[in-house]
């Protein structure tokens, strides 16, 4: 009988509920500044982090994907547990080579079968998979049916996010020069998204207020869909918890019958959205 686990990589941003799951694994991704490495979440103190951020806008930190070596040793440990198979989430493989890293490490470790999977997303978004996975796994599910289901998932899976200053995309690589230079000369408060694995423009807009209007009507949209299903929802944010709480308020109280979680957007994925920032997501679970 297969024994099946979970890997996923840190910009997940896991609840503490599900860290301590014994199936699920965690590979860390890490910030670089000068010529130190930091794992997040483990290692970085973010509110000195966010300080950095803040202060420090002529260096702009790095950050890399998880070492193959951390990949490995992560599957042999659960190799050693008895696992056969594991459903190695990554976050989107157009903004990190961690998806890859996961198949090559699976050369390496030949006693488990490792199922990656893209979901090309990342943050508590990406959380959402982890959860249906576990959910899955516990249900008797087989590898393969749970990741037609994990596919299946990510076609009504979505999710928007409005960023203070598109110049921390712009220079990390994550968005086009040009983007970001019309964006920020004309106090442009863009919708975001991932399409194509890639983080573009959904739609340019030139304020707040109206940005996060606009993704209240496009829930509304999938709500009205999709209301007699298990729609969950994560708001999440960058040192923006006034901007955040008031979004968890208005869905909160117009939505009483939708799960609708706070979480947070920790260091690797805050180098490159930078403080501000808020996003929004939603699925079906």
């Amino acid at each position: 009988m297969k024994k099946i686990a979970v890997l996923v990589d840190s910009t997940a941003y896991l609840a503490n509920e599900l860290r301590e799951k014994e199936n699920l694994k965690i590979v860390y991704l890490s910030t670089i500044i000068g010529n130190v490495s930091q794992k997040e979440i483990i290692e970085i103190d973010f509110p000195n982090y966010a300080n950095y951020l803040a202060n420090n806008s002529e260096v702009l930190p790095t950050t890399s994907q998880p070492a193959i070596g951390e990949v490995v040793a992560a599957l042999e440990d659960l190799s050693s547990n008895g696992y056969t198979d594991v459903i190695a989430i990554a976050l989107s493989s157009g903004i990190s080579g961690t998806y890859t890293s996961y198949s090559v490490a699976s050369l390496m470790v030949p006693n488990i079968k490792v199922h990656p999977f893209d979901s090309e997303v990342s943050c508590q978004a990406e959380e959402f998979y982890v959860k249906k996975a576990l959910k899955l796994i516990d249900e008797g599910c087989t590898p393969e049916r749970l990741l037609d289901s994990l596919n299946e998932m990510k076609k009504l899976s979505k999710a928007y996010f409005i960023v203070d200053d598109l110049s921390h995309l712009q220079r990390g690589g994550r968005l086009s020069g040009a983007q970001a230079l019309i964006g920020n000369l004309l106090q442009v408060k863009p919708i975001l998204h991932f399409e194509n694995k890639l983080i573009v423009p959904y739609m340019k807009i030139r304020t707040y207020k109206k940005a996060i209007s606009k993704i209240y009507d496009l829930f509304e949209e999938f709500y009205q869909d999709n209301k007699d299903s298990n729609i969950s929802v994560c708001v999440i944010h960058v040192e923006a918890e006034n901007k955040a709480n008031d979004i968890v308020n208005y869905l909160v109280e117009k939505y009483p019958n939708v799960n609708i979680e706070k979480g947070f957007i920790g260091p690797v994925i805050a180098t490159h959205l930078g403080l501000g920032s808020v996003a929004v997501g939603w699925t079906i679970l």
